[in-house]
């Protein structure tokens, strides 16, 4: 009998061991599942950043995202029809890949506009199973036409069409591209760029692109030229449209950094450092062609593009780096961000643990895991200040859709320099940066690495301002899937 009851408390020791693993491994389980179908304007919890809380319920009434559209009247300066297909294509350098097209190329058409023009772009899926839309990095639009499935439209399906309408504001350089399951419609190519300028003899664009692991500068492997003659004022607007930060620069003569995501730089100074460009990020780099010409190098000299007569010599960039903390003159940025009405934390961490019940290793917002994150409410007028700091282990390019935010300080240090003007700004682990802006765009607006893949792992969040509701769905019977 002392054998037989040793025996049975034996299971009984092991059964409550096994239910004291079991019991909270399931709880973390159900707990992490995200609703089949949500309402991206209830997930998360509200963070009011210390302002007040009254007027930001989202249940009912309010003004939907849907109706803060571009000018719904008006003939279009700016006319274009982009067709979204999945396919087979042949790069500009040769080179046979799959993935997606628009007008059957990738990178897709160039769209140029000038300051004040309406811009109509009409989206037409003729192929992509998952649906497609098209969102205007760094162009701060109206809401409805910010192109992010589930949030401000349904995604376009096989066969659908769907019209953006808005004005163009502000000169720079953007690039557009799908926010509907991002990490593979813009990693297979749905993307491409929009000046808003006029054209000037010296302009080059040069969107830098990975295709099955093939870096590309404009769809074309390693090197190439474009003929400008000697004297000739150049301004090369380079766009990172991959995953991860990338070191540019012109080598062959000095160049001046004249503007960065799409905001002119104050003050620019000649230099011969690389400029550190962030995932989804651009800057306007400036420079006379010199008699033997320059080269834009993206990375190192094997992936570049010969600017001036002739083939210009290749050269590498230098180790050192520009740094826009204390580059250029300071300047008035027009609000005080002393007198925040909303100071925000975003803190990113990892963790491990189960997203949607998939066990892993996931990104964490404040200490929480999608969807259960911060929401980031804020009223209309309001000044912001957020600190955003990192303790991940990885780099984030955090970017904030129709806001630009200036840099305040990184890692206690305050910025001296030109005023830092930012969509997508490079969180090193272990960095902090403070920024602000003033929230003067009403809507709900996505908040998340351009690290696509971080996205779709929940390095996600909102914006979102008092009052405004969506009628969109993440999910259900719309497949719209945001990241």
């Amino acid at each position: 009998m002392p054998d037989v009851k040793k025996r049975r408390w034996g299971r009984l020791v092991a059964l409550g061991i096994t239910l004291a693993v079991l019991v909270p491994l399931g709880y973390l389980w159900a707990t992490s599942l995200v609703p089949g179908e949500y309402d991206p304007a209830e997930m998360g919890y509200a963070d009011y950043g210390g302002g007040p809380s009254s007027g930001h319920e989202h249940h009912h009434g309010g003004t939907s995202v849907a109706d803060l559209t571009g000018p719904k009247t008006g003939t279009p300066d700016v006319d274009v029809t982009l067709v979204a297909r999945k396919q087979r294509f042949q790069l500009a350098s040769g080179e046979t890949v799959d993935g997606y097209t628009l007008n059957g190329a990738s990178p897709g058409p160039l769209i140029r506009a000038r300051v004040g023009d309406l811009v109509q772009v009409t989206l037409v899926n003729e192929s992509v199973e998952d649906g497609a839309t098209l969102h205007w990095h760094g162009i701060d639009v109206p809401n409805a036409e910010d192109g992010v499935a589930g949030v401000t439209q349904d995604a376009v399906p096989v066969g659908g069409k769907h019209v953006y309408r808005f004005k163009a504001e502000q000169a720079g350089t953007y690039w557009y591209h799908s926010h509907q399951v991002s990490s593979d419609e813009v990693k297979g190519g749905l993307f491409g760029s929009i000046v808003i300028a006029p054209p000037s003899p010296g302009e080059v664009v040069a969107a830098i692109h990975t295709y099955d692991g093939k870096r590309t500068i404009n769809g074309r492997t390693g090197t190439a030229n474009i003929d400008l003659k000697p004297g000739t004022t150049a301004r090369v607007r380079v766009i990172n449209t991959d995953n991860a930060i990338l070191r540019v620069g012109l080598t062959g003569t000095p160049y001046k950094v004249v503007a960065v995501d799409g905001r002119d730089v104050h003050g620019p100074a000649a230099v011969t450092a690389a400029f550190p460009l962030a995932a989804g990020a651009r800057v306007d780099l400036e420079a006379v062609v010199p008699a033997g010409g320059m080269r834009l190098v993206a990375g190192t000299s094997a992936l570049s593009l010969g600017i001036g007569p002739g083939d210009p010599a290749k050269g590498e960039l230098p180790a050192e780096t520009v740094d826009l903390l204390t580059y250029g003159t300071a300047a008035p940025i027009g609000f005080d961000p002393a007198a925040a009405d909303r100071n925000f934390e975003y803190r990113i961490g990892r963790r491990p643990g189960f997203l949607d019940g998939v066990p892993g290793l996931w990104w964490t917002i404040n200490g929480h895991k999608f969807p259960d994150v911060p929401m980031f409410m804020v009223a209309e007028g309001d000044v912001v200040r957020m600190k955003i700091s990192n303790t991940s282990g990885q780099a984030h390019p955090m970017h904030l859709h129709g806001h630009h935010a200036v840099v305040l300080s990184r890692n206690g240090v305050a910025a001296t320099g030109s005023p830092w003007w930012v969509d997508t700004l490079e969180v090193g682990n272990k960095e902090t940066y403070e920024i602000a802006f003033v929230a003067d765009n009403p809507g709900l607006w996505m908040d998340h690495c351009h690290n696509l893949p971080h996205a779709s792992e929940g390095l996600m969040t909102h914006l979102m301002y008092e009052g405004v509701t969506t009628p969109y769905r993440v999910g259900g019977d719309s497949h719209n899937e945001p990241e």
